[in-house]
This record gives C-alpha cells, structure tokens and sequence, in this order.
C-alpha cells in the first residue's frame, strides 16, 4: 500500500482489552493498523494517533515491519507517551501505548 493511500488506519474503540507481557490488563481506546506499511508511515500514523489521544488513552499500533517496531519506543518520549510493551503475534507484532 502507498504512501497516500486512502485506506482507514485507525480505529477507535471503546472496550477492547489487552492483556499484557507483565499480566496487567489494559483498556484499548484505538487501533492503528499499520500492517503492510514500511518506513515511515507507521511512525507518522503513531505520532497522529498519539496527538489525538488523551492522557490515560492506551493505543495499540500493530505492525508487521520489523525496523518499524524498533524505532517506536525510542520515540514515546517526544510524544509525551510511554511504551507499555511490544508482543508478538501471528503475522504482526502489537506495539502498546499509554498517553501520559
């Protein structure tokens, strides 16, 4: 998929619980799916989801680019977020997100 792709990449939820790596629970308020996406696209629909939220807001970004889930954690700092935890799933990793 393209760059400017008009395909929706996020979604907002209203009940969605993850358990996390820990064992600690968390309320899902958006997805953002960024599977089939490469470099940059993943960050930059990270950095807009995470403009959006509000503080408590935990979002998860799943991804299935390798580079990308790397480069994410570094970033939480510039957009007042902490990492929660990066999972592995079938075909994509889940990358949490809380809003602080």
């Amino acid at each position: 998929m393209g760059l400017f792709s008009k395909k929706e990449k996020s979604t907002k939820n209203e009940s969605i619980e993850a358990v996390l790596e820990d064992g600690s629970k968390v309320t899902i308020t958006n997805v953002v799916d960024c599977i089939g996406d490469s470099c940059p696209r993943p960050q930059l629909m990270t950095k807009s989801a995470m403009k959006e939220a509000q503080a408590g807001d935990v979002v998860e970004v799943r991804i299935d680019n390798s580079t990308s889930v790397e480069s994410l954690p570094p970033m939480m700092g510039s957009m007042s977020s902490k990492h929660l935890s990066t999972e592995r799933k079938d075909r994509y990793w889940s990358v949490y997100i809380l809003k602080e």
